[in-house]
């Protein structure tokens, strides 16, 4: 059993040597230094370690066998590299678990080479979509709608006159550990107290966070710096942008929060005040992008905002990167009744005024046969795909199952289905324009020649 565990114990050492970890080039630098700096010293005081081990590995090589040698050195040499790496680890790891430091050090080399991806939205989809997301690249921008004007995020938009920071909370706590405690401190809500019941703490930390630095972007960047978390979180805008909803019975509904309640079919969504100035960092991150993801969430109130945002919505159209929507499973009452996937397409390509936003569409393919009875008490029915007015706008399908497996009937998004349905297809398109782009170029050396 004793020399199990040491077997064991040395084959967990020997991860370390895994490629990527990118730790094995430094240790040898280390090394191979230590050893010069001992060589200058012996020679300094005429020691002549050179010609002594010369001389001894000469007198050596005469009465042993050369077999025997070799087995030595490599014994030794190999007794010293391991006891120098053990005391290294330990050292490095400082008590805490070998296994999760080196797990935590892989992934963090790996995913700092992941995709750069733009995903843009609020509400719980965005951060459902982040929570996935984030086991596949650190390299992630979450550009956040500022409408909300409801519950914790409305109260102190109207009291300390500061951007709704709701949605924004909840993408940080996404891309933090799930597991972590600061990360269950920043989702928890007040349930009791004179002016705190129904705030979150993460609410109240950013709001005086801003009034500390002045300024919504850095309160989110030293809020993301204390949980540690992969990737940034953006507002579309700094301007004071409230929603405001034409409807198609002429009547005008002021609020991302009577939206829904207004129960009616909207004709166009548009902000107060107009032209928001778009985030310089959200229009950078848009222009590096390799993958821009919309959706999914609310379309009216969560998604399309961000498109109302021109310089955005323009941004987007111009990029080079990969473009998927995200589409709802469910219509939204009040809001996406009776509305099919080609309806959610075209309401986010009207209110950017292009069609080059998106590429291609994510459906879910799967119901489960129990449907929860809620949905139709609410008026809530799955969103129905038509292939041919999609073909319309130019846009694809991509069809994968999304949703949680569940015995009660319940529709929501998997957060590791969902990104990894968005990083095949990615990849996969990513893929194809390679070989396009060799086909091509074999096309023109063919043209050459003639």
């Amino acid at each position: 059993m004793k020399n199990i565990k040491n077997n064991t114990n040395m084959l967990q050492e020997a991860r370390w040597l895994i490629p990527g970890l990118q730790v094995k080039r430094w240790f040898a630098l280390i090394f191979l230094g230590a050893i010069f700096m001992t060589l200058g010293v012996l020679i300094l005081f005429d020691v002549r370690p050179v010609f002594y081990m010369m001389e001894f590995i000469q007198k050596l090589a005469r009465n042993v066998s050369t077999e025997w040698i070799a087995f030595a050195f490599v014994m030794f040499g190999a007794g010293i590299f391991f006891k120098g790496w053990t005391k290294t680890n330990l050292s490095i790891i400082d008590g805490k678990d070998n296994q999760t430091l080196l797990e935590t050090l892989y992934r963090k080399r790996k995913l700092n080479r992941g995709p750069k991806i733009v995903a843009v939205g609020g509400g719980t989809g965005l951060s459902m979509l982040l929570k996935g997301i984030k086991h596949i690249t650190n390299n992630i921008t979450a550009v956040v709608t500022v409408g909300d004007d409801g519950g914790s995020s409305g109260r102190l938009r109207n009291e300390m006159g500061i951007l709704p920071p709701g949605d924004i909370r909840n993408c940080i706590a996404a891309l933090a550990g799930d597991e972590d405690l600061v990360t269950k401190l920043f989702q928890y809500r007040f349930k009791s107290g004179e002016g705190l019941e129904g705030h979150s703490f993460g609410n109240l930390f950013l709001t005086a966070l801003c009034a500390i630095t002045g300024d919504m972007v850095r309160a989110v960047k030293e809020s993301s710096n204390v949980l540690s978390i992969r990737g940034r979180v953006l507002p579309s805008t700094l301007d004071d942008m409230k929603l405001v909803a034409e409807m198609e019975d002429g009547r005008i509904i002021h609020g991302e929060s009577n939206i829904p309640e207004a129960h009616g079919k909207i004709k166009r969504l548009y902000t107060d005040p107009d032209n928001c100035k778009a985030l310089d960092d959200v229009i950078s991150a848009i222009k590096d992008a390799d993958l821009i993801i919309l959706g999914p969430g609310s379309l009216y109130t969560s998604v399309t905002p961000n498109l109302l945002v021109k310089e955005i919505a323009d941004e987007i159209a111009k990029a080079k990167a990969k473009k998927i929507y995200v589409c709802n499973i469910m219509t939204q009452p009040g809001e996406t009744d009776g509305f099919t996937v080609s309806d959610h397409v075209s309401v986010l390509m009207q209110h950017a005024q292009s069609r080059n936003i998106i590429d291609a569409v994510l459906v879910n393919d799967f119901m489960p046969s129990n449907l929860a009875k809620k949905y139709q008490m609410s008026g809530s029915y799955p969103v129905k795909l038509d292939l041919e007015n999609l073909k319309k706008l130019g846009v694809k399908p991509f069809l994968k199952k999304l949703i949680e497996d569940n015995k009660e009937g319940y529709v929501r998004h998997s957060s590791n289905r969902v990104a990894r349905a968005i990083y095949y297809w990615y990849r996969k398109e990513h893929k194809h324009d390679r070989t396009l782009f060799f086909n091509m170029k074999d096309l023109s050396k063919e043209e050459c020649k003639l």
